[in-house]
């Protein structure tokens, strides 16, 4: 294989690669996401410098269904997302991410540094409940219900599509053959293409067990403020450098 070849390969290994080139397409993806009220403290100890915590100390905790994801075929997501602020923007920074299939999680981790683990997350409608459960090595951790389409958000979808495009950031930390970390970014991101389908919300409830590997429960539930539940089409474009640990300005 020639040297421009190689540099063509969208991914590991040479003879299959684990994921295609992007961007990458999502068609019905369905979200619900529980929002609530945790220690401040946790927030802190959490949230990598130079990204600075609200002064109310939320977390959303997301469970996500993909059917149809281009590359990546169908799975589903589960994980912790802290909303703070980086360089006076309001942003979300991604603490945790649980998943159920291997393309997704390798191009996650590789491209925008998604702290993703290989795990068990399923979003189901359970008789009138919108149930999400999250399992890691054969362990319940977390449990989030939310009342099934109580109250129509789907309008215009304006505030759905602005969650959505809310800017995104991740820690990518990279080690080189030396075991010292090659890459150590900051990782930004926007979705686009975005078209809501239905939005909802309603009351919630979220229970978190701990468990040393996949520590959700470490961000103790104090008051749940409410969920939101949609439905949409979205393309996940590559990222952008938002700061280099190695490189600081």
């Amino acid at each position: 294989m020639r040297k421009e070849d190689v540099l063509r390969l969208p991914s590991m290994p040479l003879a299959s690669p684990s994921y295609p080139a992007g961007p990458y397409r999502f068609i019905n993806r369905e979200y619900m996401i529980i929002t609530y009220e945790t220690d401040p403290a946790v927030i802190r100890e959490q949230l990598p410098e130079p990204l600075e915590p609200l002064a109310q100390p939320l977390v959303a905790f997301e469970f996500i269904h993909m059917p149809d994801s281009s590359g990546f075929g169908s799975y589903s997501e589960s994980g912790v997302v802290i909303p703070c602020r980086f360089k006076g923007e309001d942003v979300n920074f991604c603490s945790q991410m649980y998943l159920d299939d291997d393309p997704p999680t390798v191009a996650g981790r590789e491209i925008w540094g998604f702290p993703k683990k290989y795990a068990h997350p399923k979003l189901e409608i359970v008789k009138d409940t919108l149930t999400g459960t999250l399992s890691y090595a054969g362990q319940m951790v977390a449990m989030g219900t939310m009342a099934y389409k109580h109250e129509s958000m789907a309008g215009n979808g304006t505030k759905t599509t602005a969650t959505l495009s809310k800017t995104q950031i991740n820690l990518k930390l990279i080690p080189g053959v030396d075991g010292r970390p090659e890459i150590c970014q900051l990782v930004a991101y926007n979705l686009t293409e975005i078209t809501v389908k239905g939005s909802w919300a309603g009351p919630a409830r979220l229970h978190l067990i701990p468990h040393v590997n996949a520590p959700v429960a470490d961000f103790p539930v104090r008051r749940v403020l409410g969920a939101h539940h949609f439905i949409a089409d979205l393309t996940l474009p590559y990222g952008r450098v938002a700061y280099d640990f190695n490189r600081p300005v």
